[in-house]
Order: C-alpha cells, then structure tokens, then sequence
C-alpha cells in the first residue's frame, strides 16, 4: 500500500494564487553550467542576431565561434578551472564573449565596475584574488588597470580593442578622430592582445563543470554589513534565475524579441535579466556603453527594441522628458525596473508615454538577483516588489529572534530560499553563516507580506544608500572623506531624492582652526570614490548628534531630515 505522505498533494505556498495562467511555481527548472544555454541557443538559432552595438550586428554563430577561440586562447594563456578572470569593461560585445568563453573552460568571472575608484579596484583585486583582467584600450580604463600590475596580485591584462567592435567606417575613424582617449598600450609579457587570444581553430579543452560547486562569477555587494564582499555565485545559481526569470516572463517570444541593455551588464541585475535572460530566448541584444537619454530615446526609436530592464531613475528620465513625444516607443513591450522602489507616478508616467508594462522586481547580488517580481498579467499592488518567481520561498521573519516567522501583515526581515542563493560570500566563511542561516539568506531588509503573497519593502536594517539603482554604503564614503586632513568627524547617510531614489549626503565636522568647502571636498574625493558615491548634499556642522555611548547617530540626522521634509509638506 503507498505511503498516504507520499501521494498527498503538495501545500501550496500563499501566493500561487496570485500566479497569472500558465505559471506554476513548482516548474522544473534548467540548470546547467554557464556556456551550456548558449551553446543550446547558438545551435538552434545560428542566423538570429546576437549582439548590436553601435551598429554592428554578430549573429549566434558568429558570436559562438568567437567565444570558443576566445576559450582557447585563454587556455593558451594560462586560465585554468577556478583561475580568475576580471571583466573591466562598460557594455560591448567583449563583455558577452569573455563572460561566456571564460565560463566555458572553467574559469571564474569577477565583476568591475569601471567607474571605481583606485583603491576599490585594488580591494576587489586583492580580496577575488584576480589573476587576469580584461579591458579596453582606453586611456580611462586601461591606465587604472596598468597601476595594478604593479601594486596587486594581478599577473596579465588583456586588451581589447574600441576600433575592433565598430563597424565601417567608424572602426578606421576611431583611431583617428579619437586619438586622445586611447590609451599607451605597453608591450611586454604581461599584456595580451585580443587579436592573439582569438588566433586559433577554437578547438577548446573541454572542462567538466559540477554546476552546484563550481563558482561561475563572483559578484560583489556590500551584503548587510556595509563591507564589500564577494558573492560566490555558482553555475546553477546563474542558470536556475534565468530560468526563473524566463518562466515568469512566458509571454516573451523566443528568437523573436530584441533586448535593450542600457544597465552595465557588470551589475548583477543587467547580468541576468539582460545578458542571461536574453539569450535563454535568443534575443538580439542592443547595448549601450552608457546610459544617454536622447541617444536613448534615438536608439528606441530606430532599432525597436521590445523588452528593457533599468532603474527607477532611467524610467522617470524617459518619461519626464519634453520631448519625449517626439520618439516612437511604442515597440517597448515589457519594461522590468529593479535596484531601487519604483515610485507609482513614475511607474503610471512611464506607461502614458509608452503603452508599455512596467512592473517593480525586487533581488540582491546574493540571490543572482531576481526573487520577486510583479507579474506582467495580473494586479501589480502600488509600492510592492511583487510575488516570489518560481522554486522561491520567501519568509518573513521575526526582528526579535531572527527565526519565528511573522504573521501575515506583520514586519519582519525578508528571507530568501531557492536555488538562485548564493554558495557564500568569498572566503569569508563567518560572514556566510551569518547571512544563510537555516537555509535562508536574510536580506537586512524589512517587508510585509499581504494574504495575497504580495511583498512589501518597508524598511532596511542595513544602511545601504540606494542611488540611481546603485548600491552605495555610507562606511566606503566616510572612510574617503576621513581621509581628509581637515576632517574630524564624519557621517554618511541616505536622503530620499524624486530622481535617484536616494542621494548620498554627508555631515561633517571640521577640526578646530580648519576650514573645507563643498568644492574642495568633491575635489579630494574624485580618486577615491566612483561619482554615484560622492555625496550630492554636504552639511558643515559643529557638532555632529551621538548616541548616550558617544557613537555617532546617523539615525537622529536621518530623524532630523524626516521633520523638515514634513515641515516643507
């Protein structure tokens, strides 16, 4: 006789009834190493178009055949399985092939923003344990990078060239009319060129990938300490959520659709719902190197694409723009904003402009890092992140003991299980266990979530500043700022803002006898801090408010500001 347990039908999870038709929580999911779902994808949709960028197009085949010379030339070099390989680079076709070549034989892929400062750069470096670097032949990326060579573990950079993934004629205009921004390329054993790495039959080693263990990128976030630390994403982690992702979007056609990459990919959120996610459906990828709002709007106009994820800030931009009436963007079908609240009259302005759908999502860096997201058809609840996706549990959990689940409609912290969490933090094994406590990552955010599944951010217990979708972290800014001789005492905090969500703001006490201006400050702070860090606001005070143990209060200015802003209403 069967086992009553075994034949008794799953509980379902309260917000399966909020599920649109046609999407099932449970769905099995395609998990496989990294290269793999290109492969898949190439094999069946060779002559579709792969990447644009600037006007130049690659197909899948095209864009295939490059990745598997790229995987040779790096084996050549020296990448090994686990080797570390970081990827200094804005949106462009490189980024695509490095990222997918250097999966491909094993390696493990390191994110850079570009816009780091020096000293975050030889942070990152140092902790990832980065051995390679791949970056343009820019002066303003490639001469950050060269400084490493000499003062970090860095072995080797590899250098693109900007002239390589133009088409004609400005890859010979480039050369020329931009001269001053390409960089003195040194020649020496410490320097590959791209040509070199991609001379070859692309006959790869094959490497066996366990896609639960092995590492495929490690991504870094402050987590909920504010420190910076590295995110060991593995295979499954990577392909699990943009499988996730492809099950709640069902209605985006495979080989049919064109993706608009206007977030940098180094972010983990273009990572998976632009890169991943487009080609698990074989869309044809429009990058931009950065965003621009009328070459924005220009490239939406000409090139149609269908499907954007951005932040808050790109959307309200657009929708706020005078003359957006002038550009036909009606071709946008599904628009995701994620990495900051999406406000209702941004969300409701964007929709009157476009016609388009533009639902909130919700993730970290530490769940690869879609959980949640509002569905496409059905109700979409104002100042809600939405349902969690598919194989995703959310908790709600108790702020007093960190165990107790909270009834529905109570606060607690936000806890996440499913198979896009990540292995751990890099190397930092405490800090794991502090974050993934009985199979659930904790946040550091504070949500409700309603009868109907729906979540609602309320709330952080962490003091990351969110900018414009970026992650800013008050202590990485009060360090640079104390940097300065005139400073004595110093605190960074977050003020709400219309336009990027939040602004970094600092307050600052002088020593006695010394004097600092705002313009001064940005001054010092240009090398230290990438420009979304360096704070906007900047209050002088001679007095900064303590705590009754004379820890400086960043909760009684956060307080401060509150009643002004509700003086002002």
């Amino acid at each position: 006789m069967a086992n009553s347990k075994q034949t008794q039908e799953r509980k379902k999870h309260i917000w399966e009834s909020s599920y649109p038709e046609g999407i099932s929580w449970d769905s099995d999911l395609d998990i496989r190493p990294v290269a793999e779902v290109f492969d898949a994808i190439a094999d069946q949709f060779p002559q579709n178009p792969c990447m644009e960028f600037l006007g130049k197009k690659y197909t899948y085949a095209q864009t295939l055949k490059l990745i598997n010379s790229l995987a040779k030339g790096l084996q050549e070099a020296g990448v090994v399985k686990g080797t570390k390989v970081g990827l200094f680079l804005p949106n462009c076709p490189y980024f695509i092939l490095f990222y997918h070549a250097i999966a491909k034989i094993g390696g493990t892929i390191i994110n850079y923003n570009p816009l780091y400062a020096d000293r975050e750069v030889h942070h990152q470096i140092e902790d990832s344990q980065t051995e390679f670097m791949v970056t343009l032949d820019l002066k303003a990326l490639y001469d950050k990078i060269y400084k490493m060579l000499e003062t970090t573990s860095l072995k080797k950079m590899i250098v693109c060239p900007m002239s390589g993934i133009l088409p004609f004629p400005k890859n010979v205009m480039f050369p020329l009319v931009k001269s001053r921004e390409l960089a003195n390329i040194h020649r020496d054993e410490r320097h590959i060129p791209f040509d070199k790495l991609v001379r070859n039959d692309g006959r790869f080693a094959p490497i066996e990938i366990d896609p639960y263990e092995d590492i495929a990128v490690i991504q870094y976030t402050g987590g909920t300490t504010g420190v910076p630390k590295g995110a060991a994403l593995t295979h499954a982690n990577v392909t699990a959520n943009s499988h996730q992702c492809r099950l709640w979007f069902k209605h985006v056609a495979i080989g049919e659709e064109k993706f608009l990459a206007i977030i940098p990919f180094f972010h983990v959120f273009a990572m998976t719902a632009v890169m991943n996610l487009g080609i698990r459906v074989a869309a044809e990828i429009v990058m931009l190197p950065r965003f621009e709002l009328i070459t924005t709007l220009k490239v939406i106009d000409k090139k149609k694409p269908t499907f954007c994820c951005a932040v808050p800030t790109i959307y309200n931009a657009i929708a706020s723009h005078p003359s957006v009436n002038k550009y036909d963007l009606t071709s946008l079908n599904y628009c995701i904003s994620g990495g900051a609240p999406l406000p209702v009259e941004v969300k409701e302005s964007f929709e009157g402009k476009t016609g388009c759908t533009l639902v909130e999502g919700y993730g970290l860096t530490e769940t690869t890092p879609v959980t949640n997201v509002n569905p496409i058809e059905g109700e979409n609840k104002p100042g809600h992140i939405g349902l969690p996706i598919p194989q995703t549990i959310i908790e709600i959990i108790s702020l007093e003991d960190g165990e107790t689940p909270v009834p529905l409609g109570e606060r607690g912290e936000v806890c996440v299980r499913g198979p896009q969490v990540m292995k751990g933090y890099y190397n930092k094994e405490d800090e794991t266990k502090n974050s993934i406590r009985n199979g659930r990552f904790h946040t550091g955010d504070v949500g409700i979530m309603d009868e109907d599944g729906y979540v609602q951010i309320v709330d952080r217990i962490k003091d990351v500043i969110l900018a414009g979708g970026f992650n800013v972290y008050p202590r990485n800014v009060e360090e640079a700022i104390y940097l300065h001789p005139s400073v004595q005492e110093c605190v960074v905090a977050g003020i709400d803002d219309t336009y990027r969500g939040q602004t970094v703001k600092a307050y600052i006490k002088c020593h006695d006898g010394h004097s600092l201006t705002f313009d001064e400050l940005k001054a010092f702070l240009k090398d230290k801090l990438s420009p979304i860090e360096i704070p906007k606001l900047v209050d002088f005070r001679d007095e900064l408010p303590k705590t009754m143990i004379g820890k400086l209060s960043r909760k009684a200015l956060l307080e401060e500001e509150e009643e002004k802003k509700k003086s002002k209403s």
